[in-house]
């Protein structure tokens, strides 16, 4: 989705910005490529810098209650430092590296609901314009989507995805806020749990996977809240049965039996685990109602009903559409 406008800064008469996305879905820490396209206005103009920023819609729980908001998580400076004639067409190629925590948006072609974009900011003799912005589309990474194969194929499937405002306490988490995976229990631990919450935190050395179980209460107690937090490398992922490691993870997850702040390798596995009890600012929320069945062939394909799917296409359009209204009561 581009949006075309005229730098509102300087009115009728500015130069125009395109920025146009390469086509596919880039995976976190990997380049995003594509080309700014300029168009000038009816005189010269001094361009200072063509900015990228890359945005996100993000949930944030308080006392009030919930709230959403759009954060900025990185800037790219792209170009910039030179005249751009009156009427002349220039394009600015471009790539960047985006954020290794950077949400996931799709699974197999499949909207998770999650909304990320890339708007440009235009500065000119002193005049910003974030008028163009352009919704990104991010795949998971080998390892990413091993694991949620893996949930599929236990049972598990995918109830919703979100982006919570926070930090998770105890990990290396980088950006300010993490994305929650919800996915309901199979049916060996139905019995146990009512809904399992998977969050990556993924960087150059490898990934750390946090598990959250809603564990259910019994006769004489109540339910609560289990965490995990697991680490799993970039390498070799094709070579890992992570059917067993997951279920491992999740006999792990439901029974504590790792003692708190231990580390145990697992050499044949190639990740360490410990359990958490609690953990700072991690809280569930509700997901964007992106209902993802599990198919035979693991996790996910297909969205449930033609209802949800037409929500998540409504709420995308509804951010970029809120978001250029914005940019306009700006300029």
């Amino acid at each position: 989705m581009v949006f075309k406008r005229l730098l509102g800064s300087l009115g009728v008469g500015g130069p125009t910005v395109d920025t146009v996305l390469d086509p596919g879905a880039p995976r976190p820490g990997t380049a995003l490529t594509g080309q700014v396209h300029l168009k000038g206005g009816d005189a010269d103009f001094d361009i200072e810098h063509i900015t990228l920023e890359l945005v996100a819609r993000v949930e944030a729980e308080h006392e009030e209650g919930e709230s959403e908001g759009v954060v900025v998580f990185e800037r790219f400076t792209v170009g910039g430092g030179f005249r751009l004639g009156a009427g002349e067409l220039r394009s600015v190629p471009f790539a960047v590296a985006l954020p290794w925590e950077t949400p996931v948006t799709e699974l197999h072609g499949q909207s998770l609901g999650i909304v990320l974009g890339v708007r440009t900011e235009l500065a000119v003799a002193g005049a910003k314009d974030k008028g163009d912005l352009d919704q990104l589309s991010v795949g998971p990474l080998p390892a990413q989507e091993a694991i949620l194969e893996a949930f599929g194929g236990l049972g598990f499937g995918f109830r919703s995805a979100d982006l919570e405002y926070g930090r998770i306490g105890g990990t290396g988490q980088q950006l300010p806020f993490y994305q929650e995976i919800e996915l309901t229990p199979g049916a060996q631990y139905a019995h146990q749990v009512t809904e399992i919450e998977v969050t990556f935190l993924a960087g150059p050395g490898g990934m750390e996977v946090v598990l959250e179980a809603d564990k259910r209460g019994g006769l004489f107690s109540s339910g609560h809240d289990a965490v995990n937090r697991f680490t799993v490398s970039h390498e070799g992922v094709e070579h890992q049965d992570w059917t067993a490691i997951v279920d491992e993870w999740m006999r792990r997850l439901v029974e504590h039996r790792a003692s708190y702040g231990s580390h145990g390798a697992h050499g044949h596995t190639g990740y360490h685990g410990h359990d958490e009890h609690h953990h700072d600012g991690h809280r569930s929320g509700p997901g964007m109602g992106t209902v993802v069945a599990a198919g035979a062939a693991g996790l996910a394909v297909g969205v449930v009903g033609g209802m949800v799917a037409a929500e998540v296409v409504d709420e995308v359009g509804d951010f970029f559409e809120g978001d250029e209204e914005e940019a306009e009561d700006e300029g």
